[in-house]
């Protein structure tokens, strides 16, 4: 499972240094690959490939009339190998389409992670918490 923020920077390659919690969490299977692709709120995803192949069966499976969402998700994922020092490189055609430049923050989302423009998360982030919480949070205990 992953949990957490990181603010991290992506190198003038566009490599990503995935935090070692993130790498331990992803197992000692060398080399560790990834897929990465687009999210519908203006992030990437990043899942291990295990996750990936589960939720591509899912989005492969979708009816006709979600065929643009299958283009979304699918048309747009790319598999990538982690390297030894734990780098990840994030194609440029992913990172102009979530607005990705250097500063990013990578969060834990259980069975993956999203990897957002630094500025873009904090925006959406602060417009989410001065909004009213969603009715499914009516029943939580904080």
């Amino acid at each position: 499972m992953f949990q957490g923020a990181s603010s991290l920077s992506l190198d003038v390659k566009g490599r990503l240094s995935v935090p070692t919690r993130h790498r331990d969490a992803l197992g000692i299977n060398e080399p560790i690959q990834l897929t990465v692709t687009k999210h519908p709120h203006g992030c990437l995803m990043v899942f291990p490939r295990i996750e990936w192949e589960k939720f591509r069966d899912r989005i492969a499976a979708l009816p006709m009339d979600a065929q643009w969402w299958k283009r979304i998700f699918l048309g747009n994922a790319m598999d990538v190998d982690m390297d030894s020092t734990g780098r990840v490189l994030v194609s440029p055609e992913l990172r102009a389409g979530a607005g990705i430049t250097r500063d990013v923050i990578l969060l834990g989302m259980g069975s993956y992670l999203e990897l957002w423009d630094k500025a873009s998360y904090e925006a959406h982030e602060a417009k989410a918490m001065q909004g009213v919480m969603p009715d499914v949070f009516k029943d939580f205990s904080f």
